[in-house]
């Protein structure tokens, strides 16, 4: 079952998206080795679908297809991650040269890697307040962002 396309949701998404979901939230949701990350994710992208409050990156769809189709022991079949890909795409923000510089300075002002930074800055453009994802430092806030785990257990 293909998430997105399950939750019926058709429409124009919103750009004033409040939380940036982060590649790790896609591929649980998509991984039926993962149990109750998969749940959990469903149910997160579930919320975020009827809330119309999501955002994510070209970079979040790229690695979550090279995932879902390489990593996985079972692996999706191109099509339908392909499928999965363009549905989610309604929720990207572009990431240009500007987005690039921000990285920059995130990197070195939040003294993180690169491509996190760069989804920092994404999530910025975006207009999230939060970044839910399971590999940034939770309760940490990097250039104004909440980081959240959603996979934490209280």
């Amino acid at each position: 079952m293909i998430l997105a396309k399950s939750l019926n949701w058709t429409g124009t998404r919103s750009m004033n998206a409040k939380r940036f979901v982060d590649t790790n939230v896609l591929v649980y949701a998509h991984d039926k080795k993962e149990g109750y990350k998969q749940e959990t994710a469903r149910n997160i992208l579930r919320e975020l679908w009827d809330q119309n409050s999501s955002a994510l990156s070209m970079q979040v769809l790229q690695e979550f297809y090279s995932t879902v189709t390489r990593k996985l022991a079972t692996p999706l079949p191109r099509e339908k991650a392909r499928l999965i890909v363009s549905q989610y795409a309604l929720w990207c923000v572009e990431t240009t040269p500007e987005e690039i510089k921000r990285a920059f300075r995130i990197e070195d002002e939040a003294r993180i890697g690169f491509w996190d930074a760069l989804i920092v800055a994404a999530a910025i453009k975006a207009g999230a307040t939060r970044i839910l994802s399971e590999d940034l430092n939770p309760g940490q806030t990097i250039a104004g962002i909440q980081i959240e785990n959603p996979f934490a257990v209280p």
